[in-house]
């Protein structure tokens, strides 16, 4: 899961260099806006379309923020969800590794118990068969 994590951090990293492009923008529109009422200039539809081509810019940035949030929560949801089921694997492998020990110490005993029988039979002993 590190790669997500590196995909991740790279994403946040585009996102809040969207989010400062954004922030520009606003700012570079409000200082034209200001110079262009201080001096009384009357702005015709060539500068009107390109300041809301900067308009356009910010909507499609923060768009793609959208969308990179979006990412981000389904790797965050993904790495959570791994990280349970992983807790899960190991528990059961704890498990089964616990059976499994139990299982192989009964069958060591059963072979001890056996072999007990084999060397010291008496008389009155009786192998037992399993």
């Amino acid at each position: 899961m590190k790669m997500l994590n590196s995909i991740n951090q790279l994403l946040e990293h585009i996102k809040n260099v969207e989010e400062e492009a954004i922030a520009l923008s606003k700012e570079s529109i409000m200082k034209f806006s200001n110079f262009l009422e201080r001096n009384s200039i009357e702005i015709d539809d060539d500068v009107a379309e390109a300041l809301q081509y900067q308009d356009i810019i910010s909507q499609q940035l923060s768009a793609t923020i959208e969308v990179i949030e979006n990412v981000q929560q389904s790797i965050e949801k993904f790495n959570h969800a791994h990280k349970e089921d992983e807790a899960i694997a190991v528990g059961s492998i704890d498990m089964l590794q616990s059976k499994l020990s139990h299982a192989l110490e009964r069958a060591k005993d059963k072979r001890q118990a056996f072999s007990g029988n084999v060397a010291h039979k008496s008389d009155d002993e009786a192998i037992e068969f399993f």
